[in-house]
């Protein structure tokens, strides 16, 4: 464990996330959430960190490991069709993870995700936030709706607002 990394995890402000991430676009996130839930049998979660918990830096805990502790906390691994998705925004090592339910991993796989994911952090680096967090909701509404696709109606099985720790 590098101690310039508890450093830096320890001294980011929480409310840096509100300077990438407004009140605005977060409500845009959460909508989209919404709109996208009505076309498919999946729930989606988003989650921000601006740093990790004290904890999780001491245990040398990777942005990835606590997207996959994220996913379990919030539940999202208990969907009624195992096609539960969690997008993890970890702003301070600049990580963007997605942890998918089994359900879901298994039509679309690896390099899906990953894709996503690299999409997302290129508009990042352009300091394009929500437009990242929108295109990657689009990606993600796209193969649920191929893979699960509304019937009826979807149970709001999670809540769609942002989670910003």
């Amino acid at each position: 464990m590098r101690l310039s990394r508890i450093v830096h995890h320890a001294l980011l402000p929480d409310w840096w996330i509100l300077r990438v991430f407004p009140k605005p676009a977060l409500r845009a996130i959460e909508r989209a959430i919404a709109e996208s839930e009505l076309r498919h049998q999946g729930e989606i979660r988003f989650v921000v960190e601006a740093n990790l918990p004290l904890h999780s830096v001491l245990h040398d805990q990777t942005p990835r490991a606590r997207a996959i502790d994220l996913f379990a906390q919030l539940g999202v691994w208990d969907t009624e069709h195992n096609s539960g998705v969690l997008i993890y925004v970890q702003l301070l090592e600049r990580r963007v993870e997605i942890v998918a339910d089994r359900g879901i991993h298994a039509r679309v796989g690896n390099e899906f995700w990953s894709a996503v994911c690299r999409r997302m952090e290129k508009a990042f680096r352009e300091g394009q936030f929500e437009k990242g967090a929108l295109l990657a909701l689009n990606d993600i509404t796209a193969a649920l709706a191929e893979h699960f696709p509304a019937s009826g109606g979807n149970p709001n099985e999670l809540p769609n607002a942002p989670v910003i720790r």
